[in-house]
């Protein structure tokens, strides 16, 4: 297992904590899989959907949100993982890093079909959502890089009773 430390070693370099109210995280080991969505209206209103997956909350900024139609592709891109303590956040982040207001817009639990370790190597991470607003199957697919520095990915609703 990876040491949720040193995961979030990018999350702190791109924060002043002494003047953001975000929290600084530290590891917090605990049973079950959280997983939630923020949506962050910063230069572009995004939304933030994070897994808690190894001591962390890993993370993907998706351009339009999520849908529950399956033919829809929604662009995310991985950003950096994110303390658990993370997942109870809400206000408004300073000028600089990811400036503007984050509220949250669903929560739940999540549950991988496959080993989400694996999943996150090889680019194809599948899993059942059960949040106030978005259940049923889904997945991150991993697009292939063209020299670019982000690391994009897709989120599709997989066609289930949920859809």
């Amino acid at each position: 297992m990876a040491r949720s430390e040193n995961l979030l070693k990018e999350y702190k370099a791109k924060r002043d904590f002494a003047s953001t109210p975000e929290p600084e995280g530290k590891r917090v080991r605990r049973k079950g899989r959280r997983y939630l969505i923020q949506k962050h209206a910063a230069t572009r209103l995004h939304y933030d959907f994070r897994l808690e997956l190894d001591g962390v909350l890993k993370s993907w900024a998706v351009t339009k949100g999520p849908s529950l139609t399956p033919s829809d592709k929604r662009l995310a891109v991985r950003t950096e993982d994110h303390p658990v303590e993370y997942a109870d956040f809400e206000g408004v982040i300073p000028k600089g890093y990811g400036a503007g207001t984050v509220m949250l817009w669903d929560r739940g639990e999540w549950e991988p079909t496959e080993d989400p370790e694996e999943g996150l190597k090889k680019g194809a991470l599948k899993f059942r959502l059960k949040g106030e607003r978005l259940k049923g199957g889904f997945a991150l697919i991993r697009m292939r890089n063209k020299g670019e520095k982000r690391e994009n990915w897709l989120l599709v609703k997989e066609s289930d009773d949920e859809a």
